[in-house]
Formats: C-alpha cells, sequence, structure tokens
C-alpha cells in the first residue's frame, strides 16, 4: 500500500486554487463515509510518480494528513488540456463494511507451461479487466489467470479465477470468457503455376508464326518495290518510243 504526504487547503477562490497550482500543487478533496469533505493538496511530482505505476486508480493508498492517516482510494483524476498536467484528484475514504464497484486487470501467467501456446497457439484476450463489486477492506490489485495446462480451443472463463472473499462480479448470470488459446493463423503464398510442355510449343509456335507475318511482310514489300521499279522502267521506255515515232518535224 502506498503512503504520501498530503497538505490541507483553505482556499476558497479559483484565483486561490490556480495559485497552488502554479506553485507545483495539485488540489484535491477527501470523500465518502459520514465525515465531512476534506480539501487536501499534493506535490504535482509525486502525483506523476503515481500515475505512473501501474492500477493507480484501483489501488488503496493511505494519505498522511498533519499527523493523520486515511486510507482512501483514488477515483478521478482531471488533466490540463494543453500541458496534460494532473490539476484535480478526487479521492474515496476507504469506510469498513461498505462495498465498491472497480475495474481490476487481469495478469496471465504460466505461459511456458500451456502445450496450447507451445505448439504455435495464441493468446486470445477478450478481457484486460474484470468489474468487480468488492468490500473497500478486501480489494484485490490483480486478477491471477494461470495459463498451465491450457491447450488450443481452450476459453478461460471468470470462474477459472479465484475471487478474494465477498468479491464477486457485476455481471452476474453467466460464466463469462477472459480468454482463449486460439490455434494458430498461417498465410498460405499461392504457389506460381508451372509451364507445360504445350504452353511452350505454343509460344515456340507462337515465334514461328511471327517470323512467318515478318517474313511475308519482307517479301511483300520487296514485290511492291519491284514493281515500282517496273513501272519507272516501262515510263521510260514508252517514252522513248513516243519520242521516236515522231517525225523530224514534230521533234523540231
Amino acid at each position: 500500500m502506498n503512503s504520501i504526504e498530503v497538505s490541507i487547503r483553505n482556499t476558497k477562490t479559483r484565483g486561490e486554487v490556480n495559485t497552488l497550482r502554479a506553485k507545483d500543487f495539485v488540489p484535491g478533496i477527501i470523500y465518502g463515509g459520514k465525515d465531512k469533505n476534506q480539501k487536501v493538496s499534493i506535490s504535482k511530482k509525486l502525483v506523476k510518480s503515481l500515475l505512473d505505476k501501474e492500477n493507480f486508480l484501483s489501488n488503496i493508498i493511505t494519505l498522511n494528513i498533519d499527523g493523520n492517516t486515511q486510507n482512501v482510494l483514488p477515483r478521478e483524476i482531471k488533466f490540463d488540456i494543453i500541458t496534460d498536467d494532473p490539476i484535480h484528484v478526487d479521492f474515496l475514504r476507504i469506510v469498513k463494511g461498505s462495498k465498491i464497484i472497480l475495474e481490476i486487470p487481469v495478469k496471465f501467467i504460466n505461459n511456458e507451461k500451456s502445450p496450447g501456446l507451445k505448439r504455435g497457439g495464441v493468446l486470445n484476450i477478450v478481457r484486460r479487466k474484470v468489474e468487480l463489486k468488492c468490500p473497500t477492506e478486501n480489494i484485490p490489485n490483480e486478477l491471477i489467470v494461470d495459463l498451465e495446462g491450457s491447450d488450443i480451443g481452450e476459453s478461460l472463463k471468470i470462474s477459472s479465477i479465484k475471487l478474494p472473499q465477498n468479491v464477486v462480479p457485476t455481471i452476474q448470470g453467466r460464466d463469462f470468457v477472459i480468454a482463449t488459446v486460439a490455434a494458430p493463423t498461417i498465410i498460405k503464398e499461392p504457389e506460381k503455376p508451372a509451364e507445360t510442355e504445350e504452353g511452350a510449343e505454343g509460344a515456340e509456335g507462337t515465334e514461328a508464326s511471327t517470323e512467318g507475318t515478318e517474313g511475308a511482310e519482307a517479301k511483300e514489300t520487296a514485290g511492291e518495290e519491284d514493281k515500282k521499279e517496273g513501272d519507272k522502267k516501262e515510263g521510260k521506255n514508252d517514252k522513248k518510243e513516243n519520242e521516236d515515232k515522231k517525225t523530224p518535224a514534230e521533234k523540231k
């Protein structure tokens, strides 16, 4: 259980509260039970160090207030929207005999002793926290799920967790699942189709056809050129014949 030093504050206006924050203190309030609400202030550095610890909002803290001690549970923290620094903390008094609803984190142990995980199975966590109704004097820090002996396809339910005395889940009437050991997921790449002999022959036939087409086009081009040359020669011969047929007077 954490124990921290806090001071009583007598701030009455918003300006006084802002002055307190400017001095790196966080205003807070203690409420609950038969006693009156009590205003306190805490070092910002100390609050930040508590926030870095796991399960801050579900752990009981002892406040030392001017020589007196008070067990409390952090209930709400407000943050500055720009700096993200804590600017206010609410604490609930722990009164013996009362009950409170909390979200308690789940912890998994003995992963190496699970046959399913050893064979490549995957731990599929359904609930990382479980909401419980707890007596204020008997609040668990965490819920332990033992994976020893769990195999692929097995579901780990709330009934497999040993809860402290008088601690009950808020979900009643069914044995809900906390986690499962799922089969491994294997992604198989599609195989590249191999070239068949028919495909290869078809490719060779295509190449041959292409060569044949190119040869035909070349012959056709050569034939057209020969034809043009022949037309030119015929034209020249016709012109010469016409010259020869002319009379000496026409030639003049």
